[in-house]
């Protein structure tokens, strides 16, 4: 599918995992192909690649070659699908955290507020959840968590309410009714901004996604060889912050555990200490690759 995404940090993600030619690696956000293409290009004849995405239009990308394998599916059950597929243990994983510029771009999805259409939000289709369920169905308090926590919106208890008050005269099922409740809560300078916080909060709860994230990151601790490398890209602070936390302690809460002699005990070395941000060039190039942010470690 043509300009479904413009895969952001693709060189200095895909170096990242240090490529063997005939080793296997991972995709577990194939999207529109862009890293999965990298990683090919890189692999010999006996080197493989297997790639997750559980969105229809991502099976429209799919790459025929005989080392590709696509599997349709959320990454949370990267495991699984290794075994059914009879790979016991991988030499790479590279995930592009987030949301693509097709599911953005496409108003029936209901991503953006830039947008008018149905409060959809689901990466899966499948899924019976969607945005609109959430926002009519949660209770104020569970909705006042999710703005807070997922969203980080200051005002989290105030915009449950008035989503409340505004579902009792009229369901809330367009992107236009969303951004009408949020009028109040979106000052001129900081609207686009503060819009894009509640969307986000309501994506992550429709999706799972930072569960989802943790069930991935812990499988493919297992999966991964000695020696073999994570590469993952993450677009706000909630999940670079899991990504970090398991990466320097090996688990989520960033807790550092120390040996007798005073080392901390951690599955993985960190093979960039500083985090890898999108050159200037590229952010002018794709100006949503700006807020992306790579970490790359392995494990010992």
């Amino acid at each position: 599918m043509a300009n479904y995404h413009i895969p952001a940090l693709l060189h200095e993600s895909v170096n990242g995992l240090n490529i063997r030619p005939d080793g296997v690696y991972v995709d577990v956000t194939f999207g529109g192909g862009g890293h999965s293409k990298e990683i090919l290009n890189r692999l010999g004849k006996k080197g493989k690649l297997l790639a997750f995405d559980q969105d229809d239009d991502a099976c429209q990308n799919i790459i025929r070659d005989p080392r590709f394998i696509f599997v349709k599916s959320n990454f949370r059950f990267l495991k699984n699908f290794l075994r059914y597929h009879q790979v016991d243990e991988v030499d790479g994983i590279l995930a592009d955290l987030g949301v693509s510029s097709h599911h953005f771009d496409d108003s029936e999805r209901g991503f953006s507020f830039r947008l008018p259409g149905d409060l959809d939000m689901r990466m899966n289709r499948l899924a019976k959840k969607t945005a609109a369920d959430v926002l009519n169905e949660y209770p104020v308090e569970k909705l006042s968590d999710i703005f807070f926590f997922y969203g980080e919106l200051k005002a989290a208890r105030k915009i449950a309410s008035a989503v409340s008050v505004f579902r009792q005269s009229k369901k809330i099922d367009s992107i236009s009714d969303f951004v009408e409740i949020m009028k109040p809560f979106a000052f001129r300078e900081k609207e686009n901004k503060t819009l894009a916080q509640a969307f986000q909060a309501l994506r992550i709860e429709v999706n799972d996604e930072l569960k989802a994230l943790e069930e991935m990151l812990a499988q493919g601790l297992q999966m991964l060889k000695s020696g073999g490398r994570f590469s993952v890209i993450s677009y706000h602070s909630l999940e670079d912050r899991l990504v970090k936390n398991f990466f320097r302690t090996g688990n989520f809460e960033g807790n550092i555990v120390k040996d007798f002699f005073g080392n901390v005990e951690t599955p993985f070395e960190l093979i960039n200490r500083k985090v890898i941000v999108p050159t200037e060039e590229e952010q002018v190039n794709n100006p949503r690759s700006r807020s992306a942010k790579l970490r790359v470690a392995e494990k010992l």
